[in-house]
């Protein structure tokens, strides 16, 4: 029995060796094979009542750290986040310009300066004209691209977040399916399960470059796969995320307003809890950088309109003084909406041909309107532009066209019109602009105060854009910030599409700034029209009402007497979308001379105004714009400032520069960290062809070894046989 013994043991010993050599053969073939870990043949010796009779191949396990493996997955989620970061910052920083660049929309901004600067020290150079324009159309057409542009990426941005979408789902099929086969091998107890959990361990790393992952394992060896917020990706089956990309961005798409679509996982949208991962890095930027970027673009944008446009404005050309003003700002009902004019006064002055006056008066004199609605102020300028003892115009006409936009038309191209805000209503006064107050919901209370008339009508604009109040938004403020609401407040809505009035809210002392983009929402006379939400902005949030068709919106507040919430939490028109749709006036790129360079001189000793084509107090204004310190909001990273135009721009445009090269840094000392912890695991699972060409040679001696044994056992047990 002993001889039968030791062949059994010499059998099992070639066995278990031959078995080892194939583990060896395969580690040295895998050697450079992406995720193969080292593999450890075991074996276990066989005793039988208590007598070792060999031993027996036990399977292969793996060299491994699961510490290691969980800090790489943590690490490599990091540097997918960073990863997707740095690359949108690189691509804006190209659409801006580097501060140093000549090239850069600040650089842009200041070459518009210098011609602004040089138009006023000659009005009446034509080549000064045509060189304004064109530097004032390079600005607007860099705002408009890289506005174009911004959009764009963050359109790129939301199509790679459904992108990464779709290859989470496929890797979470892939662990799914190596899930079963594992806890199939190990029931079945096949060999092989190693390799298998190679491959689990090359999808779980994968998956952690698109979103922050956890996970445990269960005693059949299958693994339990969390976001790091605790949402459950794979558990018995694969739970699969969704995402709509949006056909197109703009800047009022927000996914807090909801025109761009969340990341659902079961139904539950959980965009707002993933935590890291290219996803999280492309959430930031479709939702926060690219967003900043683009309210700083509209912010410099609505500055450089509104200062440029008050003081043009405030001009008149001259030898090209036009005959007939049109208006951009639209109002929704003029035969009801009113105006009230609280300081100075308006005068209107009639010129001819040759740049004589004709006639003048103001609205507090002869015309003779201080107050009313919108209509009956045109019928009072008409009227007197009619009569033969004040323009003796009779053809010429002031209405409303069907936008809802002021025309003034002197109805004979002989004869011209200037408007100017004075001082007093004494012709000569000192030149200053009217305050007027607008009552925008017709409910008797006057709403918002404007400076300048010519200015609130938009009669004689430097810059245009088709964008209207269709957006409101408020001062940035903290989500449970004290609104200073004392009793009841109430906010009436009107807009172009439903009249005035069509609804309303109201707010109380406890209410927040949720509870008002709740009542928003929910209340079914509106809500159909008028959008509410709370826009991430820099360290707090805006409240935003939109006009969901873009059409012009009134906000009022309607309590009695007002108590100054709207001012209080600067619930304003937006200047959102401005940088996308800011130009130049389209008729004084087509005629410069119409450029206001100066405005109607009055000459005490003949009791009239004069027309001089040198005056150029507008155009010294229109440059003082840019020298002066201008007051800008908060617009995502850079908080409330002043500071002049060009300086404003090379702000934004240094922090990208900054926040891309920070990216950058940040990125390579995330996959250098990466790379270590890799390199780690390497020098524990991975194979060293020297290590196992020893280990084989060990194996093949004791393969030999056992093979010598059983030879001689045999050769043994044929002796005996043959002397029995």
């Amino acid at each position: 029995m002993g001889f039968i013994a030791g062949l059994q043991t010499s059998l099992s010993g070639m066995k278990v060796a031959q078995s080892q050599l194939e583990v060896i053969s395969r580690n040295v073939a895998n050697a450079d094979t992406v995720g193969y870990s080292r593999k450890i043949g075991n074996q276990k010796n066989l005793v039988l009542a208590g007598t070792s009779v060999g031993v027996t191949f036990n399977g292969t396990t793996r060299a491994f750290d699961e510490g290691l493996l969980k800090s790489y997955l943590s690490s490599n989620t990091s540097s997918g986040a960073l990863s997707a970061k740095t690359d949108y910052f690189a691509k804006a920083e190209i659409l801006l310009g580097t501060p140093q660049s000549d090239n850069s929309i600040a650089a842009n901004v200041s070459n518009l300066q210098k011609y602004f600067d040089t138009f006023a020290t000659d009005v009446t150079s034509s080549a000064g004209r045509y060189s304004l324009l064109t530097a004032a159309d390079t600005v607007t057409s860099r705002l408009n691209s890289i506005s174009s542009e911004i959009q764009k990426l963050r359109g790129d941005a939301d199509m790679e977040i459904r992108d990464s979408v779709e290859s989470i789902n496929k890797l979470l099929d892939q662990l799914d399916e190596l899930n079963d086969k594992i806890v199939k091998y190990n029931v079945l107890g096949y060999d092989g399960t190693a390799d298998l959990e190679d491959q689990r361990d090359a999808a779980l790393r994968e998956l952690s470059e698109y979103i922050d992952i956890t996970y445990f394992k269960r005693d059949n060896g299958a693994i339990v796969i969390q976001t790091s917020g605790g949402e459950t990706l794979l558990d018995k089956d694969p739970h699969h995320l969704s995402h709509s990309a949006i056909a197109q961005a703009s800047a009022s798409s927000t996914y807090a307003g909801g025109s761009i679509g969340g990341i659902y996982l079961d139904g539950e949208d959980i965009t707002s809890k993933i935590r890291g991962g290219k996803i999280k890095g492309l959430i930031e930027v479709r939702d926060e950088s690219l967003p900043s970027l683009q309210s700083q673009l509209d912010e410099l944008a609505g500055v450089l309109k509104e200062q440029i446009n008050n003081v043009h404005n405030q001009g008149t050309a001259y030898p090209n003084t036009p005959s007939t003003l049109t208006g951009t700002r639209e109002f929704i009902d003029t035969a009801n909406q009113s105006i009230r004019l609280d300081q100075g006064d308006v005068r209107f002055i009639i010129f001819d041909q040759d740049g004589n006056q004709v006639a003048t008066d103001t609205l507090r004199g002869r015309i003779n309107f201080t107050e009313g609605t919108l209509d009956e102020m045109a019928a009072q300028i008409q009227t007197w532009l009619n009569d033969a003892d004040g323009g003796n115009l009779p053809q010429a006409t002031v209405s409303f066209d069907n936008k809802g936009q002021l025309v003034i038309d002197t109805g004979d191209s002989n004869y011209s019109i200037s408007i100017m805000d004075e001082a007093l209503s004494t012709p000569g006064s000192t030149q200053q602009n009217a305050v007027i107050s607008f009552d925008g919901n017709a409910d008797g209370s006057y709403d918002r105060t404007f400076e300048g008339f010519s200015s609130f009508f938009g009669l004689n604009d430097f810059f245009d854009s088709n964008s209207n109040d269709s957006i409101y938004d408020s001062k940035v403020l903290s989500k449970n910030a004290n609104l200073g609401v004392k009793n009841t407040i109430t906010l009436s809505f009107s807009d172009q599409n439903h009249g005035l009035n069509f609804g309303n809210i109201e707010i109380y002392p406890n209410d927040s700034l949720q509870s008002i983009v709740d009542k928003i929402n929910s209340n079914p006379d509106i809500n159909e029209n008028i959008r509410a939400s709370l826009i991430p902005n820099g360290d707090g949030f805006m409240l935003r009402i939109e006009d969901v068709t873009g059409s012009q919106l009134e906000i009022s507040e309607t309590t009695v007497p007002q108590s100054g919430f709207m001012e209080r939490i600067g619930l304003d028109v937006s200047n959102c979308g401005m940088a996308g749709s800011l130009s130049v006036r389209e008729d004084l790129k087509v005629s410069p001379e119409q450029i206001a360079g100066g405005t109607p001189e009055f000459n005490p000793t003949s009791g009239k105004y004069e027309q001089n084509p040198a005056t150029n107090n507008i155009a010294n204004a229109m440059s003082k714009v840019f020298s002066d310190s201008q007051t800008f909001a908060q617009s995502g990273s850079i908080a409330k400032t002043n500071t002049t135009l060009a300086n404003y721009a090379s702000t934004f445009v240094g922090n990208i520069a900054s926040q891309a090269l920070s990216y950058d840094e940040a990125l390579t000392y995330q996959q250098t960290l990466t790379s270590s912890i890799a390199t780690k695991e390497a020098q524990i699972s991975g194979v060293d062809v020297d290590q196992e060409l020893s280990q084989m040679i060990i194996f093949q001696q004791t393969y030999a070894a056992c093979a010598k044994a059983f030879t001689a056992s045999k050769e043994i047990m044929d002796m005996l046989l043959d002397i029995v």
